[in-house]
């Protein structure tokens, strides 16, 4: 019987449990160390499909994960995880796990067989033509996942899929396709190990640099972080004093004077003006401090 990529068995782990805990976590590790090798092989096709979600969202398109189990959870945290340190808003960069909340924590029986649920998901958030949805499934041939791209392709939506196998179905069905070969997981069939690894190092690449593109950051700066507590606080003040070299205790006080709006602080004073001039400055050029403190 043949069997995929991800539902192999690992030849150097098939005594797993006569192993000493040692040798289990040296083989793991050494395993884990073929995540990041693999992904550099599908770099060229990560960069055309950034291209994508940077050029939809400054449009007003969203990013859309689409995914079951572990690769739904993935998506849904990367999705909930830009909201505080990009400061999107949380109908911006979605996350769509099928069976939808109680499936982050149980499983949902049928839920990723069920292409017509993925519909529904869909429709629920009324999908566009603007937005940019990404199916992810280890396997590649999660029924949700592929409902969601088919019905994706219908609505004009840009198409993306995340794989651990080759030539998967669900890389058939998108505009892009990534599919990044793991190798067997070193637990027969657990994706939530290196297939897991790989999804969530190339969600990390995908919302990252996306973020950069849109102006959501300055040099290597999070300059949109949502200072939703006090470590949050600090560290933005601590930012617009390493952006403006100046004191903390005047950083606090431009902070305070920009009502507590981090860009709006650095455009003050990097060009000497107002909260209101600067709020203009920033409105005029996509929101991105470089292009306001450049500005004629």
């Amino acid at each position: 019987m043949n069997h995929s990529i991800t539902e192999s068995r690992n030849e150097a782990t098939m005594h797993l449990d006569e192993m000493t805990i040692q040798q289990s976590l040296e083989i793991m590790n050494t395993e884990d160390q073929k995540v990041p090798q693999q992904i550099r092989d599908v770099l060229p096709e990560l960069a055309k499909v950034i291209q994508v979600t940077t050029e939809q969202f400054k449009q007003g398109g969203r990013i859309i994960y689409m995914g079951a189990g572990t690769s739904g959870r993935l998506g849904v945290l990367d999705a909930a995880e830009c909201v505080p340190t990009f400061n999107t808003s949380t109908d911006e960069v979605i996350g769509l796990i099928a069976g939808g909340q109680r499936a982050m924590t149980v499983a949902v029986e049928g839920a990723e067989d069920s292409e017509s649920l993925a519909h529904e998901d869909l429709k629920h958030i009324h999908l566009n033509e603007k937005d940019v949805v990404i199916g992810i499934a280890a396997s590649g041939s999660t029924p949700y996942v592929m409902g969601g791209l088919k019905y994706a392709t219908v609505t004009d939506a840009h198409t993306v899929a995340i794989s651990c196998n080759t030539n998967t179905k669900i890389s058939q069905l998108a505009q892009y396709a990534i599919e990044v070969n793991v190798g067997p997981e070193v637990l027969t069939g657990s994706t939530r190990l290196k297939s897991g690894t790989a999804q969530k190092l190339i969600l990390n690449m995908i919302s990252t640099i996306t973020m950069v593109g849109v102006g959501k950051v300055y040099d290597n700066l999070m300059v949109d972080v949502k200072a939703t507590n006090q470590k949050l606080v600090d560290r933005s003040i601590r930012m617009i004093q390493d952006i403006c070299d100046i004191s903390y205790e005047q950083s606090h006080q431009l902070y305070d004077s920009a009502d507590h709006n981090l860009k709006v602080a650095v455009v003050m004073h990097l060009c000497s003006i107002n909260k209101t001039e600067a709020l203009t400055r920033l409105r005029n050029n996509d929101d991105i401090i470089k292009k306001a403190i450049r500005e004629e």
